[in-house]
């Protein structure tokens, strides 16, 4: 999901932290290092299904689905109506009596959950029409063998009662459902409508009713769907079918099983080009969109995809688009295709005609840092739709450009590993998806075109004051539990900045990254908790981080480290300096001291975080042979510590 620019958010929030702690922390020390570093973190032991390692355990499990959807567009009324048949497998160690699914469109039925619990203020979530009475309409609901279903609707969830009990270790059922809706203009910055000078496009997304995960930790996740909270889906394949007006042109995220009938022969030969192409080539250029001769001569166009080892599906169907594409390589020596689609409007004055560059760039990357990408194709398509991704396609502003463009292109491709290979549930945790994929976009926009967009940030600190406001909800609520005007710094910014602190302060990069990926490969296509990656980081580093996820993640702790009083043994400065440094706040961390003697010569020392396992004060003794002009922690201002000032000594 798209980043959300938090500056009102970020500087509302520095007032009123700065109001806080205007005067300086209190002398007295709210610190509690039992507290800090109580044992007892995890709430449950590892089991069969869950290794005490953080990996999956010999039993693990999880259901699939697989859907064969047939649909078509009506551009006339804005109408969506198909078919849409799932094979559901129940790898359950438990029988079923009944499976629930997920209808997301009725979000924008106004008499959801969803649409009532809208703040008046601005929200990106429901339809920016008051008037759009949307959702599902359920023609009928069907077994593999023709019977009649029984089912009832509640919001956005449905439950189907089985015909006979759903058998465990692998029983499967089909199931047939008959859909329709109209596209809302603006459906909650997921989907919607973008009109241009050529022609609507049309951004699909949560547009067939999908089977919501039973899983060992919930049973059946039925959190209703009410906008922020995202999504949390069975892996499958699909086998899709969209039938459109000729003149349009769909593009989806998944692999074109039919190419030769749906492009003309100079599209074709064009398309196939790109495949083998690392420079951007023109599908469909700008001066071809007005020309008639660009589509065939029909009605209608049915293009066929395909997709294996996904949790979703999305699409984009217009008679605007401009496409173009390149090849992706892939570690592995196998290649993808790159594939950009929008319209005149976001072509020229570094926009659009660089997104296959950007997309081809950050697949790529990740790739190499972290897993091979797995799907065949990466479309990045332009729309009114902010910033959204799905498997192998993603949503972007149609009037980004340069910088801003790329950063939400790496975004949402950075999305495809979380968590759309590393399967967590995003409805309930949103930072498991939004807060690692920042994480690693930091590095990749490092990485991309020497650094072309990469804003050096020279005081890291400055947003500590931000994530410490007291009013602020955990990182470990869910983003239903937040504030909307909070979701920024608590699922996105704040995760993130703990991720890269712990890579780079804590941990340091290279175990970091071992780790890191070693979670990635263990729950590639799999379901994994809080606990499972917070077990898996500490397995894997040697480390024991649970003042780290205590404090960081699961409660809303400050850090203010403190100088007390600098001191020379015996009196005497050539025998060395006695240091002596306090912890105010709750939170522990690391402590980086820089010295400066009378000569200008600088000493650094780094105290572990264990220093602070039973002190709330720490005395230690600095090497030096001369006195001290100046002492300041954390001198290159990398930590979150919500007090600066009292970092100094000898004090302003």
């Amino acid at each position: 999901m798209k980043r959300k620019s938090i500056l009102t958010t970020l500087s509302l929030a520095l007032l009123a932290v700065a109001q806080v702690y205007a005067q300086g922390s209190a002398s007295k020390s709210v610190y509690n290092y039992t507290e800090a570093f109580n044992p007892i973190f995890y709430s449950s032991n590892g089991n069969t299904y869950r290794s005490a390692s953080g990996k999956p355990g010999q039993a693990y499990w999880q259901n699939a689905a697989d859907y064969t959807i047939k649909v078509q567009l009506d551009d006339k009324s804005d109408r969506i109506s198909g078919t849409v048949s799932i094979k559901y497998t129940n790898n359950s160690p438990d029988a079923l009596n009944y499976i629930w699914l997920q209808l997301d469109q009725n979000l924008f039925n106004e008499h959801s959950r969803g649409q009532a619990t809208i703040p008046l203020e601005d929200s990106r979530y429901g339809s920016a029409d008051s008037d759009f009475d949307g959702g599902f309409k359920l023609a009928a609901v069907q077994f593999g063998d023709g019977t009649t279903a029984k089912y009832e609707v509640v919001d956005t969830r449905m439950r189907v009662e089985l015909p006979k009990t759903l058998a465990a270790n692998g029983g499967t059922q089909d199931l047939q459902i008959d859909f329709s809706f109209t596209v809302p203009e603006y459906g909650a910055d997921r989907t919607g409508i973008l009109s241009t000078k050529n022609g609507k496009i049309y951004a699909i997304a949560q547009w067939y009713p999908r089977v919501c995960v039973y899983d060992d930790i919930l049973g059946w996740n039925t959190e209703p769907y009410t906008g922020p909270g995202e999504f949390y889906l069975e892996y499958g394949t699909y086998a899709i079918e969209i039938t459109a007006p000729a003149n349009h042109i769909v593009v989806a995220g998944g692999e074109l099983q039919n190419p030769e009938e749906v492009w003309t022969k100079d599209q074709l030969a064009r398309y196939k080009q790109a495949f083998q192409s690392d420079k951007t080539v023109m599908i469909r250029s700008a001066a071809e969109v007005t020309s008639s001769a660009s589509r065939p001569k029909k009605n209608s166009l049915t293009w066929k995809y395909k997709l294996a080892n996904a949790h979703d599906f999305a699409w984009a169907s217009s008679p605007a688009f401009i496409i173009d594409g390149a090849k992706i390589n892939k570690p592995s020596g196998q290649t993808g295709l790159a594939l950009s689609a929008y319209p005149a409007e976001s072509n020229g004055n570094n926009a659009w005609e660089r997104s296959t560059e950007y997309t081809k760039a950050s697949i790529e990357y990740y790739s190499k840092k972290w897993l091979e990408y797995p799907y065949p194709v990466a479309v990045n398509v332009a729309a009114n739709v902010g910033g959204m991704e799905y498997p192998g396609l993603s949503f972007c502003g149609f009037q980004a450009k340069a910088g801003s463009l790329w950063g939400v292109t790496d975004h949402e491709f950075g999305h495809n590993w979380f968590p759309m290979i590393v399967g967590s549930n995003e409805r309930l945790h949103a930072w498991m998806d939004e807060g690692f994929n920042s994480f690693i976009n930091e590095l990749s926009t490092q990485e991309f075109n020497k650094g072309e967009y990469d804003k050096k940030i020279g005081n890291r600190n400055s947003m500590a004051r931000a994530f410490a406001v007291p009013s602020l909800e955990p990182i470990m609520s869910s983003p239903q539990n937040m504030k909307e005007r909070n979701i920024g710094i608590l699922a996105y910014y704040k995760p993130a900045y703990g991720l890269r602190l712990l890579r780079d302060e804590i941990i340091g990069a290279d175990r970091f990254d071992r780790a890191f990926r070693a979670y990635v490969a263990a729950w590639a296509f799999k379901h994994p908790t809080p606990d499972d990656f917070f077990r898996t980081m500490e397995n894997e580093t040697g480390e024991n981080l649970a003042w780290f996820w205590r404090g960081w993640f699961k409660n809303n702790w400050a850090l203010d480290q403190a100088v007390r009083s600098v001191d020379y043994e015996a009196l005497d400065p050539k025998n060395g300096a006695i240091i002596t440094i306090e912890n105010l706040q709750k939170l522990p961390m690391p402590v980086v001291i820089e010295a400066t003697t009378e000569s200008g010569q600088k000493i650094r020392k780094k105290l572990p975080v264990e220093i602070w396992q039973r002190n709330t004060s720490w005395r230690f003794k600095l090497k030096s042979t001369e006195k001290i002009s100046k002492v300041v922690i954390d001198p290159d201002q990398v930590y979150p510590d919500i007090n600066p000032d009292n970092n100094i000594w000898p004090r302003n």
